[in-house]
């Protein structure tokens, strides 16, 4: 196993370690992960302090940081969605990860940006709400269900082949720095996907198992509403994580920089890891969805939002105004059009209690 070491983590990080590793001082990645990205104190998401822009002292943009075009789309496809449901009949409620506006005031959304100066994206929705991670999951009867970039942004469980087995990593702390090492066994987690596990996987062959991401999908469906559930992401099909991505898919990024080392500076980097998507479906099927469909982001917007985007590139007579910069990046498949997908499901009926 090619180890990481890493010195790099603050006091506050290294106290919040020690208080929920083991009597031998380690604990799984996955929970490595959850502390730095979520631990109230001392986690990425948990700090007041900007993160998403394309300024130098932020790690990465989204989507939703191209401006009001995005969040244009997004609705005028979402109308699309609902077929002959009138949109005044639904609730638009986007779940994410950041806590409220990185500015100060109320939680923010592809809808209700954030950033000064931005206005608000004018929708035929019944309301528009936002729920942090973490917060209840109120969802109305009749919603629309948006996320972006939530579900990379859970912790995984890593898995590493050695000698013909499967084996779970973690991180431990010695001598005040943090260590990669082997789990004595798999977590009850890994464990209950381990008839999934590729049998034939070479040596050295790492799989990241995003098992929380599959957790909050099926959480989010089983809350007693109807209607719509729409996801962009990052992610791949069971077979591309289990034959095609031996080096695993969890990266971290610190200012604007991709990297591999997963343990530097723990609260401070974001760490993703990729989804997969025939387990997120498997989640909402079971709940009662009809059969998600997974599109390209390009794909997406061109098969339900093409009237939004006509409208767009007529009224933008500039050659290469912001807004239509903005569309090339949502769209190009050099851009974001096919690095990012987009799962999308109905359904009709809220599940029945105790199902």
């Amino acid at each position: 196993m090619t180890e990481q070491t890493s010195s790099m983590a603050s006091p506050g990080f290294i106290a919040a370690f020690r208080e929920h590793a083991d009597a031998d001082g380690m604990m799984s990645f996955a929970r490595f992960m959850d502390l730095a990205l979520y631990h109230p104190g001392t986690g990425y998401y948990a700090r007041r302090c900007p993160r998403i822009g394309r300024a130098a002292d932020t790690d990465f943009y989204t989507a939703a940081s191209l401006g009001p075009v995005f969040g244009e789309l997004v609705a005028a496809a979402c109308v699309d969605l609902l077929g002959r449901q009138s949109p005044d009949t639904c609730t638009f409620v986007e779940i994410g990860t950041e806590p409220a506006a990185q500015g100060g005031g109320g939680p923010s959304g592809v809808l209700t940006p954030g950033t000064p100066g931005l206005p608000a994206v004018t929708h035929p929705f019944a309301g528009n709400r936002t729920i942090s991670l973490g917060q209840p999951l109120a969802i109305p009867p009749n919603s629309i269900v948006f996320s972006n970039e939530l579900f990379d942004a859970q912790p995984c469980h890593r898995l590493l082949r050695i000698a013909g087995r499967w084996q779970e990593t973690g991180v431990a702390l010695r001598s005040g720095a943090l260590k990669e090492i082997l789990m004595p066994g798999l977590s009850p987690e890994a464990q209950a996907v381990q008839h999934r596990l590729p049998a034939s996987a070479p040596d050295g062959y790492r799989i990241d198992l995003p098992l929380v991401a599959v957790r909050l999908a099926a959480e989010i469906s089983a809350e007693p509403w109807a209607g719509i559930f729409v996801a962009f992401d990052y992610g791949k099909s069971w077979p591309e994580l289990s034959e095609d991505t031996p080096a695993g898919t969890i990266r971290a990024y610190y200012r604007h920089r991709q990297g591999n080392d997963l343990l530097a500076r723990p609260g401070e980097q974001d760490l993703t890891c990729h989804v997969c998507w025939d387990w997120i479906a498997d989640a909402l099927t079971a709940n009662g969805f009809e059969p998600p469909v997974v599109e390209s982001q390009e794909a997406f917007f061109v098969h339900h939002a093409a009237t939004a985007l006509s409208r767009l590139t007529a009224s933008e007579v500039a050659g290469f105004s912001p807004r239509k910069l903005s569309v090339m990046q949502l769209l190009h498949p050099g851009n974001m059009g096919r690095r990012f997908q987009v799962l999308w499901a109905r359904r009709r009926r809220p599940p029945a209690c105790g199902s």
